[in-house]
């Protein structure tokens, strides 16, 4: 049987740029999500921590916002896809997505006339978005609209009711895992991959973790397949130099959550002591992020897989389920 390290960060504080400490942890749904999968695919998982301390939950990945259900999420996509020809002309910030209540766009086009509904939406959305507005406020000036303001708040609080409700949920599940068991501990021979999930955590303990690096150099050597997802690349900036004197991974092609994005988030607005991206880049990475922040982005280079962002979780995971699964027949 296949058998994952699925490498968790046990961080709860983070120094920012001004010495100050600020909570951090994983992201719940880049944990979950992954987990479940894998284990659904048939997969052995080693739950590891780098000092073998039961896993953080960020608190802040704990926002509702981080976990719309999965049909408000993939309609809203389809939605922001209408607001330009070219998606690189697409700017939508983390407050656009959490503020103006867009993402009960599905539960509002359900209301209406299906031939209208979708595109009544779509043009409330996008003036919405440009003007920085309230979809409701925006909804409401559409003279095809037969719904009240009250019959359209309730749609964007229910939204959110359900989000909150899906955050609280998947913690629960997440107290299921199994206990950690310490890096240093394991023998990365034992091990036929890695996957690492994100939130700020393992930028405090897996950067600069000389197990990780270890875990990383006997992977990298059998070509064994290395996930991560958001902030999770950082665990990459702990592998050790080739014979060469680069850097493990210098020359591949990767992403992670983007300096962009970062600075949309509450540690990037009070100021992390470093940026991901940046290191990377820095350390001899090809950055690759997405046409769009806060789109799903996944880069695959020979047996390296990134994500970009929490909305880049579920494509991160069939991505490393269908590596895992090709290596498998292989052998």
């Amino acid at each position: 049987m296949t058998r994952i390290a699925y490498l968790l960060t046990s961080a709860s504080q983070m120094t920012l740029d001004d010495g100050s400490a600020h909570p951090t942890g994983y992201f719940a749904r880049e944990t979950i999500e992954p987990y479940e999968r894998f284990v659904a695919a048939g997969f052995d998982l080693v739950v590891i921590t780098p000092e073998g301390r039961p896993p953080h939950a960020d608190p802040y990945g704990l926002s509702w916002f981080f976990h719309y259900p999965a049909a408000d999420n993939d309609f809203l996509a389809s939605v922001v896809r209408t607001f330009a020809r070219d998606v690189d002309d697409i700017r939508f910030t983390l407050h656009q997505n959490t503020e103006l209540g867009l993402a009960a766009a599905r539960r509002v086009a359900a209301l209406l006339p299906p031939s209208d509904a979708h595109g009544i939406v779509s043009a409330a959305a996008r003036r919405a978005w440009r003007e920085d507005r309230q979809f409701v406020d925006a909804l409401l000036e559409d003279e095809r609209l037969a719904l009240t303001r009250e019959e359209l708040e309730h749609q964007v609080r229910a939204q959110r009711a359900d989000s909150e409700a899906l955050a609280t949920e998947r913690f629960e599940r997440l107290k299921a895992l199994p206990a950690p068991v310490a890096l240093s501990d394991v023998d990365p021979a034992d091990f036929d991959a890695v996957f690492a999930p994100g939130g700020h955590g393992p930028m405090v303990d897996m950067a600069e973790n000389h197990d990780a690096g270890r875990l990383l150099a006997e992977l990298q050597e059998r070509g064994a397949p290395i996930a991560a997802l958001g902030h999770g690349p950082a665990l990459l900036l702990s592998a050790p130099e080739r014979a060469d004197g680069l850097w493990l991974f210098d020359g591949y092609r990767m992403t992670c959550f983007t300096d962009e994005e970062e600075l949309q988030t509450e540690v990037g607005r009070l100021g992390p002591a470093w940026f991901l991206d940046t290191a990377l880049k820095n350390a001899g990475a090809v950055f690759d992020d997405g046409p769009a922040a806060w789109a799903s982005h996944v880069v695959i280079d020979r047996n390296l897989i990134t994500g970009q962002n929490p909305g880049s979780t579920e494509a991160t995971a069939e991505a490393f389920v269908r590596m895992l699964t090709r290596a498998a027949v292989a052998t």
